[in-house]
């Protein structure tokens, strides 16, 4: 993708940084957030990446062009609070639409945390929608399950509604140099703590790494279409969360130990067919995305072979 305007929501964030770094050098980039970050709004801003203040929450569109080639709805709000998180991710999105309904095409990203939890089912995008972070005893993001349905109701009107080409694309585990839920739990085997899985293991996920979210996104703009087009977006290769966190203790050199219960998330792993047969599978296993993480973080440890 080249010589395009693309806008995207939330640059400073996990998945969306690395996007916006990798655009900008080639494509004209206006990233909005609220940038209360003024050394992650220098970066973006010395990428090349023009930076306008925007709270998301407020709907307020007044200092954001409109002419823009693609837009990328990466920007995720978990304040824990209803009302905040509704109006940044599902209001907010749908007069983000609505601003920018000349588009070529817009890209909303979702997760397979919409996906009713199902034993260790690997979801389809046609499969039974549900809280998947309604888990008794986990205060863990309450509001990220409900507002991604909702929000991906608020997509698909506004594709019909303003005849805007839409992609809706369901993201399962994003890592990478820029961190991610993997990151989290090399973290804990350094520091010898057990990490919560589920009882009903493996844990099973199809994570994906940024550089494979970064070469798909101008695939998945070539699939917008109205109504919306609706796909899985992960790794093609499924592991599990005990899987992996043993391969990073073993890399480390120190050995990943887990408890088990019913408190954490259920397995969400996918199906990836449909995401084959729009834009072909993954380039980066699991292992070597996971292991250029660890020396990306860790730069002063010595690998294990």
């Amino acid at each position: 993708m080249k010589g395009k305007r693309i806008l995207i929501t939330g640059p400073t964030g996990q998945v969306a940084k690395p996007v916006a770094l990798a655009f900008a050098k080639e494509n004209e980039v206006v990233g909005i957030a609220r940038f209360n970050d003024t050394n992650a709004r220098a970066e973006l801003e010395k990428a090349g990446i023009n930076c306008i203040k925007v709270d998301l929450a407020s709907g307020d569109f007044s200092a954001v062009p409109a002419d823009f080639d693609y837009v990328l709805n990466l920007a995720v709000a978990k304040t824990k609070d209803f009302d905040l998180d509704l109006a940044a991710n599902v209001e907010a999105t749908g007069l983000l639409m609505s601003h920018c309904r000349n588009a070529t095409a817009f890209l909303h990203c979702s997760s397979t945390a919409v996906y009713q939890p199902n034993g260790h089912h690997a979801f389809v995008e046609t499969d039974e929608l549900g809280d998947n972070h309604r888990v008794p005893g986990m205060s863990f993001m309450p509001t990220y399950s409900v507002c991604k349905i909702a929000a991906e109701a608020m997509v698909r009107f506004g594709a019909r509604e303003y005849d805007l080409p839409t992609i809706i694309a369901r993201l399962n585990v994003p890592y990478g140099d820029n961190g991610g839920w993997p990151w989290m739990h090399l973290e804990q085997v350094l520091a010898g703590q057990p990490i919560a899985v589920h009882n009903d293991a493996p844990s099973n996920y199809n994570p994906i790494h940024e550089d494979d979210i970064i070469a798909t996104i101008p695939k998945l703009l070539e699939h917008a279409s109205v109504p919306a087009t609706i796909v899985n977006w992960g790794g093609s290769e499924m592991t599990s969360i005990e899987e992996w966190s043993t391969y990073l203790g073993e890399l480390v050199d120190k050995p990943a130990a887990f408890v088990n219960t019913d408190q954490v998330l259920e397995s969400v792993a996918i199906d990836t067919t449909k995401m084959h047969e729009l834009i072909g599978p993954t380039k980066v296993h699991w292992k070597d995305g996971m292991r250029r993480m660890v020396v990306a973080f860790h730069p002063e440890l010595e690998l294990k072979a």
